[in-house]
């Protein structure tokens, strides 16, 4: 439980009214809050047809992985990077999220509706990394155009 509200405590911080994000939280039945991004993280947002063979890359040669968020239906990944990176993104098909936008924020370890972690915050700020990132992409998107028609493994 500590690691969930240290986690709860960082996402928050970014929030105009943290605490005000934190009661929210806990009353809203959906357990959802809007936050700012580009203040402590900006959030890359992959197809899900991308997205999990890229985490899948990046959770074989990382021990720590930075939060992800899926949401409809898996539909879409959003992996937290560091501030600056959506200014910086020049990948086509891939959409950002950085100063000036705002994104809907499950309470960690908890589903929200078709919004959910699969890699839940720490509390520690540990963000993907977008060169790895990037890497791991391409090494999915390699992979997804190698494979025979049909295949799902």
């Amino acid at each position: 439980m500590t690691g969930t509200k240290t986690a709860v405590e960082w996402l928050a911080s970014v929030a105009p009214d943290p605490r005000a994000c934190r009661r929210e939280w806990e009353r809203n039945p959906r357990g959802v809050a809007l936050l700012p991004a580009g203040k402590a993280w900006d959030v890359l947002i992959l197809p899900g047809d991308l997205g999990y063979p890229t985490l899948d890359v990046l959770s074989r040669v990382l021990d720590r992985l930075g939060p992800v968020l899926a949401d409809f239906g898996d539909g879409r990944l959003g992996f937290l990077v560091p501030p600056g990176t959506a200014a910086r993104w020049l990948g086509t098909g891939i959409r950002s999220a950085g100063p000036g936008t705002w994104i809907v924020v499950p309470y960690p370890g908890r589903t929200a509706g078709t919004l959910r972690w699969l890699v839940p915050p720490d509390g520690s700020g540990s963000l993907t990394d977008p060169v790895l990132l990037e890497l791991a992409m391409h090494e999915a998107a390699a992979s997804l155009a190698t494979e025979p028609p049909g295949d799902d493994t």
